[in-house]
């Protein structure tokens, strides 16, 4: 076995849980993944993906999905369902 050093780092436990379930389910290991990631990092010479911004603030984003959410409580209620092309022209999409 090839020599190997040991990364430590705090994550929020949800965020672990919830990472290796889906990991699990694509049949690697959190230290698997994070090879993967630290190969990809090696080969990009950076991070595998783009980082930015996001167009809106996260309790905006929060805001317009508790909305959306609001809306289709009040449909199902009312019995007032949507297509899929509704929804997604409703949504922008």
């Amino acid at each position: 076995m090839a020599k190997s050093e040991t990364v430590y780092t705090r994550v929020e436990p949800a965020l672990k849980a919830n990472a290796e379930r889906v990991l699990g389910r694509l049949g690697l290991t959190p230290s698997e993944a994070i090879n993967i990631f630290l190969n990809q990092v090696v080969l990009h010479k950076g991070l595998p993906f783009e980082v930015k911004l996001p167009a809106m603030s996260k309790a905006e984003a929060q805001n317009i999905l508790f909305e959306k959410i609001r809306e289709a409580e009040e449909s199902v209620a009312n019995e007032g369902w949507m297509t899929v092309e509704e929804s997604r022209a409703e949504l922008g999409l």
